[in-house]
């Protein structure tokens, strides 16, 4: 559940898919670069853009929810299922 307008939900949308697609774009430099035995230094680096993707991408969603959650708690737990508590778990388990 994202909250705000519609522009704003859209937005907000459009980052996190950019974030992961710029992940699987690295993840897939990743792979290319073992299959065609690309140095160990490329490799991690790599790697490591694509950890920071997705780490970037995780923490635009728990945000999100987290934003949701705070507005409007009993709202985002019927839609979600979550409580504040449980989000700020997944939050601290992406830290």
């Amino acid at each position: 559940m994202i909250t705000g307008t519609p522009e704003e939900q859209a937005a907000t949308r459009k980052r996190i898919s950019h974030r992961l697609r710029r992940a699987q774009g690295q993840l897939t430099a990743v792979i290319g670069a073992i299959e065609s035995g690309g140095s160990c230094r490329d490799i991690v680096t790599q790697l490591s853009a694509v950890s920071s993707a997705l780490d970037r991408a995780g923490f635009a969603i728990v945000s999100a929810a987290m934003r949701d959650c705070v507005l409007d708690p009993d709202a985002a737990a019927d839609a979600e299922g979550l409580t504040v508590e449980e989000l700020e778990k997944l939050f601290m388990a992406l830290a």
